[in-house]
């Protein structure tokens, strides 16, 4: 660490001891003047062995402790480095040199579970309906949702879930090390917005290391930090993405794909629904979307792809064409039912047309027997061999019934002539 460096960082420790209290918020307000102090923070806390960094870790939780939002946010921008010192540490298996860090720690975690009267916060998330339009999504592009009894009893009713009470914690184990951590990381992304950009970035770094140390991956990013495994919980891998996904939109395009790709190489390793879906969403959501490659300054947000409003109307939708198809359909299928009572015992039964005209008949209606005067209907007059069909569906099923009329009195004909009673067949005709 250099000199100058470790002036600065000692300056500022100096400053604060002697502040009174009616003086901290402007304190608060002139930290973002000094320039240098930031990173040479990041240099104590990168050093384990700094003789600066116990006093560092005390004046931080006492930042924290003191209630002034600017100076909370002030001691979270560096929670990303520490969190990654802890669990460096930790794989390292030297726990003296990280006793500071895990006493700050545990004393943010302890201040964030209670309320200012003591008592155990429970956090609570309300999960939006889908019957209700919100910046993900239009209830009118979901397409049509059956009107059932059970969507009309749970429409308007909201799910709320809860998280807490927790737990006090006095030292880090085995068993609560990542619930602490990920508590924390929690606290870290609902101030997401006041964070800088360096914060971020030791964020996307952070989301890789731990997910490929150990793993061949680590040599493709040719990192040559420590080669133990750290172990992950699915709900730190969420909050890593969460992060992520805000810095992704927000200037940091390189390291955030590296830190996204790399925290779903961890979770499919590891076979983490959750991760796993929550990174693919916003990774698919992003391919899409123009991300602001170079926007480090300006208002901070994330991009969301608003589902666009195009009205849809569904196949099976009712229409007037459709009810006129149908009822076309059903009276082709009472003329084929008609034709195939046509034939009866294998004897072949004549045609007998509505006109009474016999013969072919043509596409339009003409037929093409010869006309008394010896005119074919193509030589001469087409108007006078107009088809007599009815478009009129009444006309059409009268048509029909005086066809079959004659049909069955032609079929008795038949029958009385194979039996030797031709005449009177005749006569009755």
């Amino acid at each position: 660490m250099l000199a100058m460096d470790q002036g600065v960082v000692e300056e500022w420790l100096s400053e604060f001891k002697t502040l009174p209290d009616s003086a901290v918020s402007t304190y608060a307000a002139s930290l973002k003047d000094k320039g240098a102090l930031v990173p040479a923070l990041y240099k104590v806390i990168r050093e384990n062995y700094s003789d600066l960094l116990e006093p560092v870790c005390h004046q931080l939780f006492e930042f924290y402790r003191s209630g002034e939002p600017q100076l909370q946010r002030f001691t979270l921008q560096f929670l990303p480095e520490l969190l990654w010192s802890l669990l460096s540490v930790s794989a390292a298996r030297d726990p003296h040199t990280s006793g500071c860090i895990e006493a700050l720690l545990l004393g943010i975690y302890n201040l964030e579970i209670v309320d200012k009267d003591g008592q155990s916060k429970v956090l609570s998330f309300t999960v939006p309906s889908l019957s209700k339009p919100s910046v993900y999504h239009e209830p009118s592009t979901i397409g049509s949702m059956a009107l059932t009894e059970g969507a009309l009893a749970n429409h308007g009713l909201s799910r709320v879930v809860y998280s807490g009470p927790h737990l006090q914690r006095e030292t880090f184990t085995a068993q609560n090390r990542f619930e602490v951590l990920t508590f924390l990381l929690l606290c870290y992304n609902a101030a997401l917005s006041y964070m800088s950009s360096t914060s971020l970035q030791s964020l996307c770094q952070l989301s890789s290391r731990v997910c490929i140390c150990g793993y061949p991956r680590q040599q493709m990013r040719r990192y040559k930090g420590i080669n133990t495994r750290l172990t992950v919980t699915s709900e730190f891998l969420v909050q890593l993405i969460t992060g992520i996904h805000y810095a992704l939109c927000n200037g940091e395009v390189d390291l955030g794909s590296k830190a996204l790709d790399d925290v779903l190489y961890r979770a499919q390793l590891e076979l983490f629904p959750e991760a796993l879906l929550v990174g693919n969403a916003i990774k698919s959501s992003l391919h899409s979307a123009a991300l602001k490659s170079n926007n480090k300054e300006g208002a901070r947000s994330i991009q969301v792809e608003i589902t666009p409003t195009s009205s849809r109307i569904s196949r099976n939708a009712v229409t007037s064409l459709s009810i006129r198809g149908h009822r076309w359909k059903r009276h082709e299928n009472q003329e084929v039912s008609v034709d195939g009572e046509a034939a009866v015992g294998g004897v072949a039964i004549p045609e007998i047309n509505v006109t009474g005209v016999s013969g072919d008949r043509m596409p339009n209606g003409d037929s093409l027997r010869p006309r008394p005067d010896g005119r074919s209907p193509t030589d001469g007059d087409m108007m006078g061999a107009t088809s007599e069909v009815s478009m009129d569906p009444r006309g059409h099923d009268s048509s029909i019934r005086l066809e079959v009329r004659r049909q069955k009195s032609v079929r008795r004909m038949v029958e009385n002539e194979g039996s030797g009673s031709a005449s009177t067949g005749r006569n009755q005709y």
